[in-house]
């Protein structure tokens, strides 16, 4: 049937909120030449039941900032809330749900009126049966017409159920079975249920000398939102892995109680396990899936589903007033008595109503929907697990007879057996769109899924391009080497691979490919020219070109914002976050709300398991953090992320030999494949140093760290900064071989480093090396740059670290303790931030202040143990002096002199960032922006004149 009827039709079955969307997302995605049908009998469009009230006391349960009609567009309805309802309407706020259906109704009559969108056709008529014929779907209507379409989709929702009433009352029209299509008599009212429904017709019913009861098994009524709302808190780690309903129900209990013992709210952590939810379902057998609707789902409901405090203020007042009164229980008879109804309770008491409103929400089941039931018979459709709704794929097509080509689909509350919750706007909003664009690609002629990454997006590709894409994705979040030689190997299968290529650019740009990003850009833009790109790989391909062709606030901003439409891209995200790999492009605050968001979208995923516990150990949060990196690393034990994270956790809490010992074990199984292995190493020199074995950090330099083993940005924050604490905590015997390191150092960084973090590093490189006039040309870069935390922290350091070299402590002391309190804007992390510490403990011993130096190492003590620190805290109060080396105390060797002043020998500790686990980037690493351990050139500058010391 290749270009007869039906070509170019698609016949949409629901007009509610859920239909609407679709059929506006399919008008707008495909030309004139098309026709979607949009079918249902009720005259409204856009509204469905939850939206067809006209009483503006009924309001939305979910805040206006979260109801936007487009994925990736979240303030769109907030938007339109303020130019055509109330320009006073804040975000928080709860809009009437009749003003939600005219924003629904008037996406589509917008996207329809537009000349060159497929025509919409409004049919006010009942959809009776769908049949197959050939490669068609033949809709027959109740006017006895039929529709032929190459695709449909189903939105039909779920029909209210009266399966609980008593015989005698479902033949009496005292029964309102639809109280939202049916008006209610004069007189009292029983309302049987108690959610969100009987909220509602509560408020419009109540008036005085008007009596309403209401009963339910449970007696349990919504939950009241709290304004303003508290973020929240990500699920517990490995809770999508539980195999027990019995087992998830305690996980739960604990996640809630943690959560309100840190919070005092336990809403945050019912909010937290809205990405997972779904999978906790389809994790479940079929027992525990009846058990838990048997037996939790009331309660899951009136917690998840709340009510404003608006709402809820307006039912107390009925309640107080005595015209609202709740019963626990059942309805078990019901008979006709002069101008009403005898209704008995299950506790045997009777009440009197002039009408019975049916207030207990959709059934499910198939049977309850004539056309559903009518597909089931001929095997278009069958039941979902549980019994719930419609069997469905991932994507929302329908599991039956057909042939996977067929595009038949399933949207809303007919998905519930599948995702349990699927029927607030966050969720169809999703549906809506992924569902419309999928029949969009069938009717363009893809008969086949397109493959999707690790985290469900779509790439525009081959199979076996992808799944090389996929080993790249994978080695990055991993921490692995390998990444941009995979990419290159899924262009080579496909080079019209446009999120490769752009992948690829991205890398080369952050990492300081100088050249070969360009030709990757241009190979992505040539490629997008050849393809009909996903959204997302449309949205990352202009955010890459932005980040790459402009200044940086602008290219950062640009990524970012591809980051909130598309949270799941796990790419972009690892170049926004500040990591070992990365410098990133957000700090401090910023960073910690950026992984706090993506919650919502990578739920107990070990990769973001590894961020968040970086940023709980930030926070000092060391028990979340041991409990996130540990799980991440159960799941994933290559994971460099959750391995950093640990190592941070060991050395804060002062676990020092059971953090060498692990991180050892770490290195050697998984450190050959590791990218930025030397930052690991650097975390077990820390240990090592922080127990005072000064021979086993040596041997660990010379073995792991000392150049050409590590060169580039790695040279100058891991091997460099190592060599400097050596020194100041009189922990290295002989020369230090700082040359080496200066050399390693990419062209041009010691001098005009790209970052203040990498500026910090550069700086104490130069001071290993004794070299004064570098330090000067540094400083007088730092004091001519436009970014002001050069201007006012990397200078002064330089010139505390200038007067160590030059044996001026008295100064040093002074300028170092002035700048401290800056040294977060630098970067890093604490534990690299550290060193200034030490070199003002150092500095304050030598310039005769050893009360002073004392003091810094005590508090530092009381945070943190450390055999090293305490050595040196002894050592600085018997005042005992060393001799004019800073060589190990009983060392017959000669050490490094520091200019010519003798001086107070220092067995300085090191604060370092926190974790008990691996070795890895660190957040600290965070302004490395583009330093990727190959970086190249010698860098270390010998000019002796300031002005000459140039790029």
């Amino acid at each position: 049937m290749r270009g007869g009827e039906g070509d170019c039709c698609v016949v949409v079955v629901g007009a509610g909120a859920a239909g609407a969307l679709t059929a506006s997302h399919l008008v707008t995605g495909l030309s004139s030449r098309y026709r979607i049908a949009l079918v249902d009998p009720s005259p409204t469009t856009g509204r469905g039941p939850a939206y067809s009230t006209t009483d503006d006391r009924h309001l939305l349960n979910v805040p206006a900032s979260g109801m936007s009609a487009f994925p990736r567009d979240p303030e769109h309805f907030f938007r339109w809330v303020r130019t055509h309802h109330d320009s006073d309407t804040q975000p928080q706020d709860f809009v009437p749900r009749r003003v939600y259906g005219d924003y629904v109704s008037g996406l589509l009559q917008t996207a329809a009126e537009y000349p060159g969108n497929a025509r919409l056709e409004r049919r006010t008529e009942s959809v009776l049966g769908i049949e197959r014929r050939g490669d068609r779907f033949v809709v027959r209507l109740s006017s006895g017409q039929s529709i032929v379409a190459r695709a449909v989709v189903l939105a039909t929702g779920s029909r209210p159920g009266t399966d609980w009433a008593p015989a005698a009352l479902t033949s009496s029209d005292r029964l309102v079975a639809d109280p939202w299509t049916q008006g209610l008599p004069d007189g009292d009212l029983l309302l049987v249920g108690t959610g969100l429904t009987m909220v509602d017709l509560a408020i419009s019913a109540d008036r005085p000398g008007r009596t309403l009861h209401t009963v339910s098994r449970h007696d349990l009524v919504p939950e009241v939102h709290r304004l303003p709302t508290t973020p929240a808190v990500p699920p517990p780690p490995g809770i999508t892995r539980i195999a027990t309903l019995d087992e998830l129900r305690d996980v739960v209990d604990a996640h809630v109680a943690r959560t309100v013992a840190e919070t005092g709210d336990w809403r945050a952590a019912i909010d937290g396990l809205r990405p997972v939810t779904a999978q906790l379902w389809q994790g479940m057998d079929d027992e525990d899936k009846r058990r838990f609707l048997a037996d939790h789902s009331r309660t899951w409901g009136v917690h998840r589903h709340r009510m404003p405090p608006v709402t809820a203020g307006r039912l107390a007042e009925i309640t107080e007033a005595g015209r609202l009164v709740r019963h626990s229980g059942t309805l078990v008879d019901a008979c006709e008595v002069d101008g009403g109804i005898e209704a008995t309770l299950a506790d045997g008491s009777t009440v009197v109503v002039a009408g019975v409103v049916n207030c207990t929400g959709p059934i499910d089941a198939l049977s309850a929907d004539p056309l559903l039931a009518g597909l089931a018979r001929t095997g278009l459709v069958r039941p979902g697990p549980a019994g719930l709704g419609i069997d469905t794929a991932d994507d929302g097509r329908v599991l039956g007879v057909l042939p996977t080509g067929m595009p038949l689909y399933a949207i809303g509350t007919l998905r519930r057996g599948n995702l349990f919750e699927t029927t607030a706007m966050p969720e169809i909003r999703e549906q809506a769109y992924d569902v419309a664009r999928a029949v969009v690609r069938a009717l363009h002629g893809e008969t086949k899924r397109r493959p999707t990454d690790a985290y469900g997006l779509t790439l525009t590709t081959s199979k076996k391009a992808a799944e090389t894409y996929n080993a790249a994705l994978g080695r990055l979040l991993r921490l692995q080497d390998g990444v941009e030689e995979a990419l290159s190997a899924a262009v080579e299968l496909d080079p019209y691979f446009t999120q490769a290529q752009a992948a690829l650019s991205l890398l080369g740009h952050e990492w300081g490919a100088t050249g070969s990003w360009r030709t990757a850009l241009r190979n992505a833009h040539a490629a997008a020219a050849e393809r009909h790109l996903d959204d997302r790989e449309a949205s990352f391909l202009d955010a890459v070109t932005t980040r790459l062709r402009s200044d940086e606030a602008t290219g950062a901003a640009a990524l970012l914002r591809h980051i909130r439409l598309f949270p799941r891209d796990a790419l972009a995200a690892s170049v926004a976050l500040p990591t070992v790999a990365f410098g990133g492009l957000t700090s401090g605050r910023q960073t910690s709300d950026l992984v706090e968001g993506l919650g919502r979208s990578y739920g107990d995923d070990w990769w973001y398991a590894g961020q968040l516990a970086f940023v709980r150990q930030d926070q000092e949060r060391w028990a979340e953090a041991e409990d996130l990196s540990s799980y991440a690393l159960s799941v994933e034990p290559a994971s460099g992320h959750a391995a950093h994270a640990r190592a941070h956790v060991f050395y804060e809490t002062g676990a020092h030999t059971a953090g060498l010992t692990w991180l050892d074990e770490w290195i050697r199984i998984q450190g050959p494949r590791a990218n930025h292995r030397s930052h690991f190493s650097w975390h077990a020199a820390l240990h090592e140093l922080m127990q005072g074995d000064v021979e086993a950090v040596r041997r660990r330099y010379e073995r792991e760290l000392a150049p050409p083993l590590v060169t580039g940005s790695r040279a100058l924050v891991d091997s460099g900064a190592l060599l400097w604490r050596c020194l100041v905590t009189d922990s290295w015997t002989g020369d230090l071989p700082s040359e080496a390191v200066c050399g390693s150092a990419p062209d041009g960084w010691l001098i005009s480093p790209p970052t203040p973090f990498v500026a910090l590093h550069a700086a104490l490189s130069l001071a290993a090396e004794r070299d004064e006039i570098g330090l000067a040309a540094l400083r007088t870069t730092s004091l001519a740059h436009t970014d002001p935390v050069f201007r006012d922290v990397v200078a002064p350091v330089c010139r505390a670290l200038q007067a160590v070299v030059e044996g001026d402590h008295d100064v040093a002391a002074r300028l170092l303790e002035d700048v401290l309190p800056r040294a977060t804007a630098l970067g890093g992390s604490a534990a690299q931030r550290e060193v200034l510490q030490d070199t003002l403990v150092f500095a304050l011993a030598r310039s005769g202040q050893g009360d002073r130096a004392a003091a810094v190492l005590d508090e530092r003590l009381s945070r943190r143990l450390s055999p090293l620190d305490a050595r040196h805290r002894d050592v600085i109060r018997s005042g005992r002096r060393s001799d004019q080396t800073v060589g190990r105390p009983d060392s017959p060797e000669p050490g490094v002199v520091l200019g010519q002043d003798p001086g107070e020998r220092l067995l300085r500790g090191d604060r370092g960032e926190g974790g008990p686990h691996l070795v890895g980037g660190t957040r600290d690493d965070h302004d490395l922006a583009g330093l990727h351990a190959r970086d190249r050139g010698t860098g270390h500058l010998r000019s002796r004149h300031p002005h000459d010391l140039r790029e």
